[in-house]
């Protein structure tokens, strides 16, 4: 595989070199192996927290509490700290990040989790909450799709503020797997490296990406910049960019998510595709497995986590796919979506 940048080659050649540097696959933690939404109450100052607006924010102590299937509370000292960048600015509550210490999680739900992303509410409405299953939904899609994708795991947080001893909200939000046990889990490690080119990443998996984004509207990325992207190095040198971060798709469809002005585009569900170009036979493999999974992506609408959503949602949700169906169904409808894609430089 060829390397376009300097600094790329280097960190692939010194990955590929340390091959005593790589993990076996192993299964992921049980947390999660369900989509069964948890009920937990997460208690912190909320005061302090939302104070917390610096790219180098303290960590905060906090608390998860949940019921046991025989009925007792567990309760697991972390701690938080708040990450991000627009809706850390923007939100009522932060996004989050949780520090699970030491073996405080050992024999409950979260045990073998370490500092994972939390991925809470913005504003404590109803719509607002839509967007947090939406964008749920998505990470599920994806993970149908590929492996090299993060799990996510759904939970009913119950807010309550150790300042002032209130309930601030009662809303979803979800987990999501940390980039380390990815890495593992697929027996490979993600590095954080700027600068991948299209000749530095696995074809199909680049295609795959590319579609995806597509797929779900979003425009919201860039690979080579790692912005919303991450890579996953594999010991043999292979490279594949795995997508994160999916609010600003269309198919979620916020009111507060606008395409960058660059793009010209009427709006964010209007779809551009800007993946980087590829063969032709590895996009047809990429649709081929789109149109394959097809009835499990849409049965994801009408299961247990689809019942939660707004059922209208649901319906604009699936026209927005049908859209997408249609287009990488249709031979020259394909071809012009893929001309725009984002050539090597």
């Amino acid at each position: 595989m060829k390397c376009t940048g300097i600094l790329f080659a280097t960190a692939l050649a010194s990955i590929v070199a340390g091959a005593q540097d790589s993990v076996k696959a192993v299964s992921p933690p049980t947390f999660f192996r369900s989509d069964l939404p948890i009920d937990v109450t997460l208690t912190t100052n909320i005061g302090s927290i939302r104070g917390d607006k610096g790219t180098e924010p303290p960590w905060r102590p906090a608390t998860l509490s949940y019921k046991a299937e025989d009925g007792s509370l567990v309760t697991i000292p972390l701690q938080a700290r708040t990450r991000g960048i627009w809706r850390l600015k923007t939100c009522e509550f932060p996004p989050l990040r949780l520090n699970f210490k030491g073996e405080t999680t050992k024999g409950t739900i979260f045990h073998k989790l370490d500092k994972p992303k939390m991925v809470s509410y913005c504003r404590d409405t109803d719509s607002y909450e839509q967007y947090i299953l939406q964008e749920y939904q998505l990470y599920r899609i994806y993970s149908i799709l590929t492996p090299l994708s993060h799990r996510v795991r759904l939970l009913k947080f119950t807010y309550a503020d150790s300042g002032s001893g209130k309930i601030r909200a009662r809303r979803y939000g979800f987990i999501m797997e940390e980039p380390g046990a990815l890495g593992t889990r697929m027996g490979g490690k993600i590095r954080e490296q700027k600068g991948a080119l299209p000749g530095d990443l696995d074809p199909f998996q680049d295609a795959l990406f590319g579609v995806f984004q597509y797929f779900i509207g979003n425009t919201d990325f860039s690979v080579a910049g790692l912005h919303n992207v991450e890579l996953f190095f594999k010991p043999d040198g292979d490279v594949s960019p795995i997508a994160y971060d999916f609010d600003f798709a269309g198919a979620v469809n916020a009111r507060y998510a606008v395409p960058d002005e660059r793009l010209n585009l009427v709006n964010v569900r209007q779809r551009r595709f800007r993946g980087y170009c590829t063969t032709s036979d590895q996009y047809e493999k990429a649709f081929a497995l789109f149109n394959e999974k097809k009835p499990a992506i849409y049965a994801l609408y009408a299961d247990s986590v689809g019942k939660l959503m707004d059922a209208g949602t649901v319906r604009e949700t699936l026209r927005y796919f049908d859209d997408f169906y249609e287009t990488i169904n249709d031979g020259r409808s394909a071809r012009g979506v893929l001309e725009a894609c984002i050539a090597r430089r």
